[in-house]
């Protein structure tokens, strides 16, 4: 079994490509995504203050080795990722924030892990890429598969108001998240 926690030392560093630019300032699509609870979430109606971290996929232990994966800069990280947005649940619940993760990955794959990794927050599927087509989010191409590459969104009353991306390393993006959070609250 590997372990999908350990980040390995060599892990090419992604780039700033523009390809987010686009996004502060933009009204989220009212569009609603099956969530691992099995409900539909609309997050351009949610209130209030809104992460949504989007991902590329979450591996299983269990499954074979990801040819070629850790040679895609940004790819590598979806579970430490999910771990430290986890790990810090509480300090963003006590700053009214409501977390959600997202990707293509269909709605079973995102259910075990979300059980898997005990993750008290929703799991969003965008498995036909809807929401990822109506923001314009940048992709690429795995195994014939379309994947959302690593980036997160801060929203307000369906506005965005802040994006991260790139995203490196993958572990430190929810306390990097807090940190905004806090410093514009001061």
């Amino acid at each position: 079994m590997k372990d999908l926690n350990v980040l390995p030392p060599d892990l090419p560093v992604p780039k700033d490509d523009g390809a987010c630019n686009h996004l502060e300032g933009v009204l989220i699509p009212s569009l609603s995504l099956i969530a691992t609870s099995g409900n539909k979430v609309d997050i351009g109606t949610k209130p209030g203050l809104v992460v949504i971290y989007f991902y590329p996929l979450i591996g299983r232990p269990d499954s074979p080795p990801m040819l070629g994966w850790n040679e895609i800069p940004g790819a590598r990280g979806c579970t430490p990722q999910s771990c430290s947005f986890r790990d810090l649940h509480a300090e963003f619940t006590e700053l009214g924030v409501c977390v959600y993760g997202a990707s293509s990955q269909a709605h079973s794959d995102q259910v075990e892990a979300s059980e898997r990794l005990h993750l008290p927050f929703e799991l969003l599927s965008d498995f036909s890429l809807e929401l990822a087509s109506a923001l314009k989010l940048p992709t690429f191409e795995y195994n014939s598969s379309t994947l959302i590459k690593r980036l997160t969104l801060i929203i307000e009353n369906g506005i965005i108001k802040k994006v991260f991306y790139p995203i490196f390393p993958p572990n430190e993006n929810a306390a990097n998240v807090i940190a905004w959070l806090k410093e514009r609250q001061a």
